[in-house]
């Protein structure tokens, strides 16, 4: 399984429900996309990036900046992301899929080569990630969000899911079910100043392979993802401490946020979503 063609999905689109035109925001003096692209582009093992945009017309601006950067582009459903998802894997013949938002400027190549690499490596899973929304726990920053998965699971979930949620969300009808205390952080013996990467596993009632990373200590509470004006003020201000390069790991972010407490609060009072939350523009 590890030769088989892995493709990155980036899911974007300009009407966003709680900042619109977001994925083309400028960080840094490039847009919040090519950011995107260009972090994920640097896992090795990812071997295609496709934006996965929509119908919409607001998205011509979206196709019209892949064109100009010669990203592969699919556009489909604004409100069924599974099915944009899946027919951009299609498409471009993927055997394994890796799920980013586009909304994930801090998002680590190394973290992504590692959820690809459990996946593909240990034959064990059906899903892959670093994060579930809530009500699962997660440890990692929300926005290093990566979810893998095979090809015939995918359409396994597109053939069968039903429910707007796991339409809008994609990734739902492989984990929903499962215990929270099922997926729950639960660290091998460490000693102080440790830092531990582990996997947590369970099976869904679908009987679906879950496997869950999970970081030791528990980052799960610090906010890098981009859905409101105090995000992206974040973001902004991340990349100018780094001179607007877009190199830097999240361990260096960590740092950064250890040196400036200051950051984290700038976009504490922002909620994130549970994952039965749909677009009320429906």
């Amino acid at each position: 399984m590890g030769s088989a063609h892995t493709l990155a999905v980036v899911q974007a689109r300009m009407a966003a429900s709680r900042l619109p035109g977001k994925i083309l925001r400028d960080i840094a003096g490039e847009p919040m996309l090519r950011r995107v692209v260009k972090r994920l582009q640097r896992a090795k093992t990812v071997d295609q990036v496709v934006v996965a945009t929509t119908q919409d017309a607001a998205d011509d601006e979206t196709e019209a900046f892949c064109q100009e950067h010669n990203y592969p582009c699919y556009r489909g459903s604004l409100h069924d992301v599974l099915d944009r998802t899946y027919q951009a894997a299609r498409l471009y013949r993927a055997a394994v899929i890796v799920r980013i938002t586009a909304d994930c400027p801090l998002l680590d190549p190394q973290l992504v080569d590692e959820c690809v690499g459990a996946f593909t490596a240990q034959g064990a899973y059906d899903f892959v990630a670093n994060r579930l929304p809530p009500p699962w726990n997660r440890t990692y920053p929300i926005g290093l969000d990566t979810e893998v998965c095979a090809f015939a699971g995918l359409e396994r979930a597109w053939k069968e899911a039903g429910e707007a949620h796991q339409r809008e969300h994609v990734m739902p009808y492989f984990y929903e079910g499962i215990p929270v205390e099922a997926l729950r952080p639960a660290p091998p013996p460490f000693q102080p100043g440790d830092r531990l990467e582990y996997i947590v596993t369970a099976t869904s009632a679908r009987g679906f392979r879950v496997g869950l990373f999970h970081h030791y200590p528990d980052y799960g509470s610090l906010r890098w993802t981009v859905d409101t004006a105090e995000d992206l003020e974040l973001v902004r201000q991340v990349y100018a401490c780094f001179g607007g390069r877009d190199d830097f790991s999240w361990l260096q972010v960590l740092e950064l946020f250890a040196r400036k407490p200051e950051l984290r609060q700038i976009n504490s009072a922002v909620a994130h979503k549970h994952y039965r939350e749909t677009d009320e523009r429906r």
